[in-house]
């Protein structure tokens, strides 16, 4: 059976890196990959302007539908301007690229950061939202919404490890069946009210809402204020545009034609059912309250308030409980499906960061099945902590989630604008110029829009909003610090133009741990001596007077010809006299180089390592700081481990004499200073202090 037979069985056989075309997406994918996040935030985005209403009492709910038309507006208005940048940055760097090109680095790790908020805000508040949904259809599951929560991402984690295009296919049926019955709904809710004359009272039309206490008497400013709030609330339906932008390159050619068209395709369902939603809202009566319990007179003490999209879709289905079902199942997967559009657009961020060493390399790497694992895992972890952090409550988190990416959308747009700009100042032709200040004019329409949104934003939210800032902050001093280790690193590793020859080492002074003569030590002592160093010496460490004693007589029994040194350890310590000891060498002669060689075996189980020490491990860890210190581990594979089953290239069943013929072994080295890890995975503990030789420190 092979070794990873359960990972292939999770997430797929591994593709090949000349397969990553056959990954590229078609556009009826690519919208419910990449929009899936803009499309369900409808959902939820009608319900947060109602809440925030609720404040002022019945009297400020048939401002509703107002804020939705502004809201719609702004969202074309973002949409036609992100529409100019697929064009003009087809990378997938998106608002990144835009505004490192344009503003400068700094600028675009602010971009950056607010991004990367959102996108872990958008798993977590799609996840818990599309939970309250269900738990509104299934009372039952009430209770037990942060471990869904917590499953679904986990789930949508291991869904998208299986790739970018298997997952999108996935999740194409969930997002169409939504947009389907969302549309559906409101079709068949108009039809019944005006058509048939039914009315379609929602379940909390039947209850007064009462303004909270002190806002009884909301009017001049405080009215405008709260309004201003509804709005900024609203405009959650934004978030995710921005995704399609990020996520060109995964589109088919032309990429950024069919990127564009994506986003056209996604704002003008997104605007329909938005406004289809808030107007059966308004026609069905529905009320939503921050504290039902005390805002909906006339309410059962025991109510438990319903989502908006549930009210409604109870109250026109009325006579078709199919649809109500069917509503509330669509809605809990596109909601959770829409952390989808950020377990797309996080990693491929992620990964243009690490490109420009903002970010751990390892978040450049593709995984077995070309999707950029290692982002994905860490955007699933993320997401998990704030779930947790805020007991899976979407109202809460919705709070912070539209913060992140209203910055992004401004530095965007800004830096769009100066991008035509800086080519109107070159370009000659009237028809390219004349494209250019029309597009010029959309983005600046789309920057006027967004920084109104963002202001608001800011001062109604602040008391929330501080935490998404706070983070935005923290990610933006680590990408920095991250940035000056890799430019550090470079430099110090950079090679001279010509080689430097003023100091090179004088000879090699090659030192084989042991701690008893068995075929470990024998192959470690026969590598040492192929490898011809100046002077060789075998050294163990007297942790036990007994053990010594045994060595030694031994080693002149046998007859090695390689000198054994006793380094004396009083407090049975085996690591601190090694080091101590090359530390000697090195202060004696600090032109040469001293090779440490330790033998050490290799198991096959995971719980074999629990019956043996790491002494090995740890002084290899030692030994890579120490400057002008080689380590080599010389394996010996037992019978447990899969390598020892192998047929055998080498082995050593004595020691190597002078005359005999020599044959090379399997060796691991790892140089001190070098960028390779400190320890050897699966090793035994064939230290100085020996395989159950002697106590060990």
């Amino acid at each position: 059976m092979p070794a990873d037979l359960p990972k292939r069985i999770l997430i797929g056989r591994a593709l090949r890196s000349d397969k990553l075309g056959e990954t590229l997406l078609p556009k009826r994918i690519a919208l419910p990959v990449f929009a899936s996040d803009a499309l369900s935030s409808v959902a939820y985005a009608p319900e947060e302007i109602l809440l925030t209403l609720s404040l002022a009492g019945a009297s400020a709910i048939h401002f509703s539908w107002q804020i939705g038309v502004v809201v719609a507006i702004v969202m074309l208005a973002v949409v036609a301007s992100y529409r100019q940048n697929v064009h003009a940055y087809p990378s997938g760097g998106g608002d990144y690229e835009v505004a490192t090109v344009n503003h400068g680095p700094n600028s675009g790790l602010v971009v950056a950061s607010a991004l990367m908020v959102d996108y872990i805000l958008t798993v977590a508040v799609s996840t818990t939202s599309g939970v309250a949904n269900v738990v509104s259809a299934v009372p039952a599951l009430r209770g037990h919404e942060m471990a869904l929560s917590v499953f679904l991402v986990i789930l949508l984690m291991g869904m998208n490890l299986r790739g970018v295009r298997e997952s999108g296919s996935a999740f194409a049926v969930p997002t169409y069946a939504f947009m389907v019955g969302v549309i559906g709904m409101v079709v068949y809710g108009l039809v019944r009210h005006f058509g048939f004359g039914d009315s379609l009272p929602a379940e909390s039309s039947a209850y007064h809402l009462a303004a909270t206490p002190g806002n009884d008497s909301l009017a001049g400013f405080a009215l405008v204020f709260l309004l201003l709030k509804a709005f900024s609330s609203g405009c959650a339906a934004l978030t995710g545009v921005e995704a399609i932008s990020n996520g060109v390159p995964a589109f088919r050619k032309p990429k950024s034609k069919n990127a564009a068209t994506t986003l056209l395709m996604m704002a003008s369902i997104a605007v329909t059912m938005f406004m289809g939603i808030i107007y059966l809202a308004h026609l069905t009566g529905t009320q939503m309250a921050e504290n039902p319990a005390e805002q909906l007179i006339g309410a059962p003490e025991n109510y438990h308030q319903k989502t908006v999209l549930a009210q409604i879709s109870e109250a026109v289905f009325s006579n078709f409980t199919p649809g109500f079902y069917f509503i509330a199942a669509t809605t809990g997967l596109i909601l959770v499906l829409a952390a989808n559009t950020a377990f797309n657009g996080f990693p491929v961020l992620g990964s243009i960061l690490a490109q420009d060493r903002y970010l751990p390399r390892q978040l450049h790497t593709r995984g077995d099945r070309l999707a950029f694992s290692n982002g994905i895992v860490l955007l699933a972890g993320a997401a998990i902590l704030f779930i947790v952090a805020f007991g899976a409550d979407p109202n809460r988190l919705i709070q912070l989630y539209i913060v992140g990416v209203f910055v992004a959308f401004n530095m965007s747009q800004s830096g769009m604008i100066r991008h035509w700009t800086r080519l109107l100042r070159t370009e000659t032709d009237p028809k390219k110029r004349a494209h250019m200040q029309r597009s010029r004019a959309i983005n600046t329409f789309g920057l006027v829009m967004t920084m109104a949104v963002l202001i608001v934003v800011l001062a109604t939210k602040i008391g929330h909003a501080w935490i998404a800032i706070a983070l935005m902050v923290v990610l933006f001093v680590m990408m920095k610090a991250i940035h000056r280790h890799y430019d550090r690193v470079n430099a110090e590793l950079k090679a001279a133009e010509e080689p430097d020859d003023a100091a090179p080492p004088t000879r090699v002074h090659a030192i084989v741990l042991v701690s008893k003569i068995h075929k470990p030590a024998l192959r470690a002592l026969a590598y040492a001596r192929l490898a011809r160093a100046q002077t060789l010496e075998a050294v163990t460490v007297n942790v036990d007077p007994a053990d010594t004693a045994a060595l030694r007589q031994d080693w002149e029994e046998r007859g090695l010809d390689v000198p054994l040194k006793v380094l004396d350890s009083p407090y049975r310590e085996v690591t601190g006299p090694v080091l101590e000891y090359v530390k000697n060498l090195r202060r004696s002669s600090p032109r040469d180089v001293v090779a440490v060689y330790i033998p050490e075996y290799v198991v096959g189980h995971w719980y074999e390592h629990l019956l043996h020490n790491q002494s090995a491990l740890r002084l290899k860890g030692r030994l890579l700081f120490k400057p002008g210190v080689m380590v080599t581990s010389v394996p010996w594979q037992l019978e447990s481990s899969e390598r020892r089953k192998a047929p055998k290239a080498w082995s050593a069943p004595g020691a190597v004499r002078r005359g005999e013929p020599r044959r090379r072994p399997p060796v691991s080295a790892d140089a001190s200073g070098s960028a390779g890890s400190a320890g050897s995975a699966g090793s035994g503990d064939e230290g100085p202090g020996g395989a159950d030789a002697a106590p060990r420190d």
